[in-house]
């Protein structure tokens, strides 16, 4: 049976260990969708690491999903995209690609105050060190290259602002 609605491409952007994948579990079952992340799936196949060549397969792995993304969202299904969107130039691009496929989208920023993203990176990599989660660790030098290559959006960027303090 095919839905009444009109499906929509939910594009979550924010920096690392913003809160974005909790968000968008929140999200997935307040509008019923799928979630599509690049960590998930990369974690999945790779869970030791590609050192060098990680950028390279995440890259394979974001196309190859905001491809499914868009036949899912032109079958009917609502779909979240988990997966950052640092840059502003990705952002615009997606947005083009969405167009483009005739697919309507919302971009929403997870946006986290220093203190709250502090105290998630440090919850995070306890977790991972229990052996709780999957997830990459956040040192010092990961955390560092991070935030060079994170663009914050403009307002106007976003169709939602979440503020997670």
């Amino acid at each position: 049976m095919r839905r009444n609605t009109v499906a929509k491409l939910y594009l979550i952007c924010g920096k690392i260990c913003s809160g974005k994948s909790y968000y968008a579990r929140q999200l997935q079952k307040e509008i019923q969708a799928i979630s599509l992340s690049c960590d998930e799936l990369m974690l999945s196949l790779f869970p030791e690491g590609l050192g060098e060549k990680h950028d390279a397969f995440s890259k394979i792995a974001r196309d190859y999903l905001m491809k499914k993304a868009l036949e899912a969202v032109q079958a009917g299904c609502n779909v979240i995209l988990d997966w950052g969107f640092w840059w502003a130039d990705n952002r615009k691009a997606v947005s083009d690609q969405a167009r483009a496929a005739g697919c309507d989208f919302e971009w929403h920023y997870v946006d986290v105050s220093d203190e709250r993203w502090e105290k998630n990176i440090l919850e995070r990599n306890e977790k991972i060190l229990r052996g709780e989660t999957k997830d990459y660790f956040l040192d010092e030098g990961l955390k560092q290259k991070c935030l060079s290559l994170f663009d914050v959006p403009k307002r106007e960027e976003m169709d939602r602002w979440i503020v997670k303090d």
